[in-house]
């Protein structure tokens, strides 16, 4: 009886095996040293990330003889960001302006268009079946391998072809395929809809087109807001598109008029002190973008997970 007691009490006896416990100060040390390799990766990036923008801003305070004779990130002998600011405003009679307009228009346009269809097509993708679908989802994943840059000569030649060169449209029809954001949405949705609720839909007399708009875009809040601010963000900084596509610098975005701006301060001959005024233009337009993010980050709150039907 007493084998049996101690058999029960450690089964590892009857095998001829003695169980060790693993030790609890290994276990936290090397849940020390993973956590603190993390923290130093979390400030690396974060100060990759921030030091630029810093620099940025404390350069839009200071003068145009500051920025060669003072630190980066040390402050001028004045603070001049107003007065730059000014000067940003109403150099060129105020075409600055002008070119925020333009900019927003773009990327509004560019990012809400590209949006909706990369929700469409890939609610489409997860929930339909039909012929062809596993061949027009490969070449979506294909055609995200491909540079934007490379793309951008043949759609010149095609936009010169149809006369919409020079035009807001050489920019924003473009900016409407997304191949990622249909990427992303094909995944999101494929887990954020449930099909038992889109076949309970379909019962109480539902049509797809009322589906799509009063079920399926609510549950795809999250995703939907991602394609938003990553094709918002794209748009906005998009250079080499609008450099090629435009020619009057009324329809000029803030990326490729602060880069004549630039390219004219280099030059030299008495335009030096633009510098100044390029880096406040530059500070400047990455505000709105600051904006949207802070506006926006309340929809992320909840995690991409969330969305899908609870059982």
């Amino acid at each position: 009886m007493t084998a049996i007691h101690q058999a029960v009490a450690d089964p590892s006896a009857m095998n001829g095996h003695e169980t060790t416990a693993p030790k609890p100060h290994r276990t936290k040390e090397r849940e020390k040293r993973r956590s603190w390799l993390l923290t130093v990766g979390i400030w690396v990036t974060l100060i990759y990330f921030v030091v630029p923008l810093l620099w940025l801003a404390v350069s839009s305070t200071k003068d145009n003889g500051d920025l060669f004779t003072t630190f980066g990130l040390g402050p001028g002998h004045s603070f001049q960001f107003f007065h730059n600011v000014a000067q940003l405003f109403s150099f060129q009679d105020g075409i600055y302006s002008r070119w925020l307009i333009n900019t927003l228009i773009y990327s509004l346009g560019g990012a809400l268009g590209a949006t909706l269809l990369a929700t469409m097509c890939g609610y489409a993708l997860a929930k339909y079946k039909f012929r062809g679908s596993r061949v027009v989802f490969n070449a979506i994943l294909v055609s995200i391998m491909v540079p934007l840059t490379a793309l951008a000569i043949p759609t010149y030649l095609l936009f010169a072809a149809t006369n919409l060169t020079d035009s807001p449209w050489a920019v924003i029809l473009p900016s409407l395929v997304s191949p990622f954001g249909v990427y992303l949405m094909r995944v999101y949705a494929a887990d954020a809809v449930d099909d038992s609720l889109l076949e309970a839909a379909r019962i109480d007399g539902a049509g797809e087109f009322r589906i799509f708009t009063t079920i399926v875009l609510r549950l795809l809040g999250p995703g939907i807001v991602t394609v938003l601010l990553f094709q918002l963000v794209a748009t906005w900084n998009n250079y080499f598109l609008p450099l090629i596509m435009l020619n009057n610098p009324n329809l000029f975005p803030v990326t490729v008029g602060l880069a004549q701006w630039q390219s004219t301060a280099a030059a030299g001959g008495g335009a030096q002190v633009l510098f100044s005024t390029v880096l406040t233009g530059s500070f400047v337009s990455v505000i709105p973008l600051m904006i949207a993010f802070v506006f926006l980050q309340r929809y992320w709150r909840s995690g991409l997970a969330t969305g899908g039907v609870k059982g």
